[in-house]
């Protein structure tokens, strides 16, 4: 099993006007070409939290049944990516990071008037995982500017967004499996806690500290190897910088969403 619980791909209804709508915005992003820049990636960064958001919703029952098939997993990544990849067309980088933003706000909201109104909303560990996430993300941010100064200036904010999306992940991951004890829908983050929980340390410190330190180590290698590539081919190199984010601020976002309205 390679794909997460959960996975499947709506209804042909849905999927096909899906499809045809994600190739004409990727048709027409080919033919603008809008300039992908350092800022760009962050300006996608509230985009990743409504697909999050989006996401939660479906998952917790909360999403409308005529727009439901549209959040699940694949089809939200598809959904997100035909609005924001739209507004990218005709938008620069602030516009996009500000219709982003209300988007996100809206989703976000939405997911907490859920909770809400189902009088269930635990605040607590997620904002502990989000403080977590910050601090040890900054930390090793700083560490590894002063390593490696010359590829962190090239990825610049990008690549402290990565550091920041994946070290999210990784916390509210271990959050979830060591405090919450919720369960890992993903095949290789409960390959990796599987490996912790044969260690001695399991009993004393649990096991989601192993995927944490993954995800850290990933984050750092990936922004390193791929800075001469954000040298070389800027646009590209920085494009693949946020799609790199997205894997992990998506998921990230969706666990402090989820365990804040109990789901």
């Amino acid at each position: 099993m390679v794909l997460p619980d959960g996975f499947a791909l709506p209804p042909f209804a849905y999927l096909l006007p899906l499809l045809v709508a994600a190739a004409a915005v990727l048709a027409l992003l080919r033919r603008v070409r809008p300039p992908v820049r350092e800022a760009t990636v962050i300006a996608f960064a509230p985009w990743m939290v409504v697909g999050a958001a989006g996401h939660v919703l479906d998952v917790i029952a909360a999403a409308p049944d005529a727009v439901s098939p549209l959040l699940g997993t694949p089809s939200v990544y598809l959904s997100t990516f035909v609005l924001a990849g739209a507004i990218w067309a005709i938008a620069d980088d602030r516009l996009l990071a500000a219709t982003g933003t209300l988007a996100a706000v809206f989703a976000v909201g939405a997911v907490f008037a859920t909770g809400y109104s189902r009088g269930v909303i635990n605040p607590f560990w997620p904002l502990v995982a989000l403080g977590l996430s910050l601090a040890l993300a900054a930390g090793t941010w700083g560490l590894f500017g002063r390593a490696v100064p010359g590829i962190a200036a090239t990825t610049g904010s990008a690549g402290a967004f990565v550091v920041l999306a994946h070290v999210l992940d990784g916390v509210t991951t271990a959050v979830g499996i060591d405090v919450l004890e919720v369960t890992e829908r993903s095949p290789l983050p409960r390959a990796i806690l599987g490996v912790a929980e044969g260690l001695p340390t399991a009993e004393l410190v649990g096991v989601g500290w192993l995927f944490i330190l993954v995800k850290l180590l990933l984050a750092c290698a990936i922004v390193w190897l791929m800075a001469e590539y954000v040298e070389d081919e800027p646009s590209e190199g920085f494009l693949l910088l946020g799609v790199i984010a997205a894997v992990g601020l998506g998921p990230g976002v969706h666990n402090l969403l989820l365990f804040a309205v109990g789901g």
